[in-house]
């Protein structure tokens, strides 16, 4: 397969997804708000979106201050923020156009309609008038593309490259969603929770395990009020949860053997190693040793495998 072909896929996907867990942090962040709570707290919560996202410098250039209307208007509207949900949904449109031959029809429909769709919406002014109902929709948006594609695409490289890039930009998503809400706490994370974090503790907790759609998961498997690291046990280490950190790279592994060339076996090996970390760590010792440190590491190594698959496969310097 063409490297470029391959590259515009696997970007699309990236994009496509980034935009999803764009909308998901910022509606659980707006959700949030609307509960009493201090100030400080509150302005901790929008902090951290642009933290995840490594913003917060771009965004102290722009604005004064930070307050939930602007840090949405930069997070959503923005076009010169790469990261905004307009500038990923652009970028997954123009990677989806490139490629259009090797889309079906469906696929590129979805990809398409979505771009027209958004800015219909934010020149009629949805976003200001229902910020939920518009992150829903771009939610949705996404689960569409992926159904689509899971649906209608022959499983071939293009459709391989394509999942490739959504499960390593969740990986991606998810390590950083854990780390800025467990720092939120204000402390390296070592699994005991002091007075002070009483007011984050049930809102926050349930607001993080349902920007991942994991709220009913956890009452599910654990049965129980929700704790911290249990919360973190489920994002990083549960295979059965579909955003977790080890399901994400059990996909990685499992599509980047699909693509293997001559040259990708020492990125199969790293990410093979990554998952077998996954696999066999366990909570108390992650906590033990310190949970910020331990995403940190994850977080580089994800980046470095990113670095790779583009040597390997795609246009180099994307």
């Amino acid at each position: 397969m063409l490297s470029r072909t391959a590259d515009h896929l696997y970007w699309m996907s990236r994009y496509t997804e980034r935009a999803e867990n764009t909308a998901r942090m910022l509606d659980v962040n707006y959700q949030t708000s609307l509960l009493p709570q201090s100030a400080e707290v509150a302005k901790y919560g929008w902090q951290g979106v642009l933290s995840i996202s490594e913003l917060l410098p771009w965004y102290s250039k722009k604005y004064d201050q930070i307050t939930p209307n602007e840090v949405m208007e930069f997070m959503v509207k923005d076009e010169s923020n790469p990261s905004s949900i307009v500038s990923c949904l652009k970028a997954a449109r123009e990677n989806a156009r490139a490629v259009r031959g090797a889309l079906t029809t469906e696929a590129w429909e979805t990809q398409n309609t979505t771009w027209l769709e958004v800015n219909r919406m934010l020149r009629a002014g949805d976003f200001e008038r229902d910020p939920g109902q518009f992150f829903e929709w771009v939610k949705f948006r996404s689960h569409l593309s992926r159904g689509v594609t899971l649906g209608t695409m022959l499983q071939d490289e293009a459709f391989y490259f394509s999942r490739l890039g959504t499960f390593l930009e969740r990986a991606d998503n998810t390590a950083r969603l854990v780390d800025v809400k467990f720092h939120a706490l204000n402390s390296e994370f070592f699994g005991a929770a002091t007075e002070e974090d009483q007011e984050y503790d049930f809102y926050h907790w349930s607001a993080i395990l349902r920007s991942v759609s994991a709220f009913e998961v956890y009452r599910k498997v654990y049965r129980d009020v929700i704790k911290p690291e249990r919360v973190a046990e489920l994002l990083i280490l549960r295979a059965d949860m579909p955003r977790s950190l080890h399901a994400s790279l059990v996909e990685v592994v499992n599509n980047l053997a699909k693509v293997q060339n001559e040259q990708s076996a020492e990125t199969q090996r790293r990410a093979g190693k990554l998952l077998a970390d996954l696999q066999y760590a366990r909570v108390d010792e992650i906590l033990a040793t310190g949970l910020h440190a331990y995403l940190t590491q994850f977080l580089d190594r994800v980046n470095e495998l990113g670095g790779r698959i583009s040597q390997d496969f795609l246009v180099p310097a994307h």
